[in-house]
């Protein structure tokens, strides 16, 4: 049990990071699950308007959108669609992870279950790489 600390110009200063004994839940692979999953999710909110936008020119004619999918060829816009299929199987995968953490018991196999979820969708993503090239 801790002693509660007295009143000095010491105490007064904020402590600038927590002891490693209360980082250690940041370590597991649920906490960087839950990380990943938010983060996918961010990422996709911002890459919808650029797809909305590249959408839209359907409307404008074929050749507008041509265009477009011309610079889907690029190495690059290839990579890029990886990490949009590893983001979507990402936030997928997570998000069936949280389900089942809402609904089901819990358990310490949950830990891997939470790697096997970053590893599903990298499995995914890289599946979709192979074929793009």
């Amino acid at each position: 049990m801790r002693r509660p600390r007295r009143n000095s110009a010491r105490s007064a200063q904020p402590t600038s990071t927590a002891p490693p004994h209360r980082r250690a839940h940041r370590r597991h692979a649920p906490y960087f699950a839950f990380w990943l999953h938010r983060a996918s999710g961010v990422l996709l909110a911002l890459f919808l308007p650029l797809h909305f936008w590249v959408l839209s020119s359907a409307v404008l004619g074929a050749e507008s959108l041509d265009g477009y999918l011309v610079l889907t060829r690029h190495p690059a816009a290839k990579a890029a669609e990886f990490g949009l299929v590893f983001l979507l199987a990402m936030h997928l995968f997570g998000g069936l992870r949280i389900m089942a953490l809402e609904f089901l018991t819990w358990r310490a196999a949950h830990k891997t279950v939470a790697a096997a979820v970053i590893a599903a969708a990298f499995a995914v993503a890289c599946g979709f790489l192979l074929r793009a090239f």
